[in-house]
């Protein structure tokens, strides 16, 4: 495989001995295998479906091709496969921390995105990419196969940190491109209204996706450094103030600590999962959250 930044040779290493436990992610759940009629190759055949890109070629009825000229995959009955939706925010607040020695938030993000999509294609099942800021920058329709794994590492290599932030809209305009239930993992600051975000994700939680929420924060974002008199910039609208950090520190954490419960509040009422990460973090106690919830 050709050299990605963001995936790492010593992560693909280590993913090969990772264990899930005996649970195994199934159309979005954590509740090991069963018999459905989807695609793959046991013995029953089950129906046609017509090929999307992503889709393995090897899979085609060519012979339905040469009557037809039209793509249609042969499905069976065998276990079940997964679909993980990667949802990636990529506005500029997630470029914080500027010029630093520490990964950025989308730095974080992208290194976890990589290593999720070699792990769920390691197993052949799919995984799709939407990268997002204020809508829907690219997205990438799930698929299995290595060119599908070349294709989604090739947009984390080039991505940049873009504008602001809607992450209601990116949800709202994904949802036909979502033909399948699955896991749905979103990677964000959350940098927005809770209750908001919410509305958005329950036309997914009811059709059955399994939702997780990785809440990602740079430590300088989770607790205010003792520093002299600071000018303090919003990365998205540039609107700034200019402070001593003591004299704030208080009502900042006090926020974090509000908006933080807001989201995990919203989520356990709503049977989805929802961490707060520090970008400090090891990004496997995130695969440790997709084998625990």
């Amino acid at each position: 495989m050709p050299s990605f930044r963001f995936l790492d040779p010593a992560d693909i290493r280590r993913l090969k001995n990772y264990e899930f436990g005996a649970k195994a992610m199934v159309e979005g759940y954590l509740s090991g295998r069963h018999r459905s009629h989807q695609r793959g190759s046991s013995i029953e055949f089950h129906e046609f479906r017509q090929y999307t890109p992503g889709d393995d070629p090897a899979k085609v009825d060519w012979r339905v091709f040469a009557r037809n000229d039209k793509m249609f995959l042969r499905t069976y009955e065998q276990e079940t496969n997964l679909e993980c939706h990667v949802f990636l925010d990529c506005s500029a607040s997630m470029g914080f921390p500027e010029n630093s020695t520490r990964l950025s938030k989308l730095e974080y993000a992208s290194f976890y995105a990589a290593s999720l999509a070699w792990w769920v294609i390691s197993k052949n099942d799919r995984v799709s990419l939407t990268l997002f800021d204020e809508g829907i920058r690219k997205f990438l329709p799930p698929g299995s196969t290595r060119k599908h794994l070349h294709d989604l590492l090739g947009l984390l290599e080039n991505n940049r940190p873009g504008s602001g932030t809607s992450i209601t809209e990116t949800l709202a305009r994904a949802q036909p491109l979502l033909k399948r239930k699955g896991t749905l993992v979103v990677l964000s600051d959350f940098f927005c209204d809770p209750a908001d975000l919410f509305k958005a994700l329950n036309p997914y939680l009811h059709r059955g996706f399994r939702v997780h929420l990785f809440h990602l924060l740079d430590p300088d974002e989770l607790k205010l450094k003792d520093r002299g008199l600071s000018r303090f910039v919003d990365m998205e609208t540039s609107a700034h103030l200019t402070a001593h950090p003591h004299s704030i520190r208080e009502s900042w954490d006090a926020e974090i600590l509000s908006h933080s419960r807001a989201l995990r509040s919203l989520a356990a009422s709503r049977n989805a999962d929802y961490a707060l990460c520090s970008t400090t973090d090891s990004y496997f106690t995130l695969f440790d959250r997709l084998r625990t919830h």
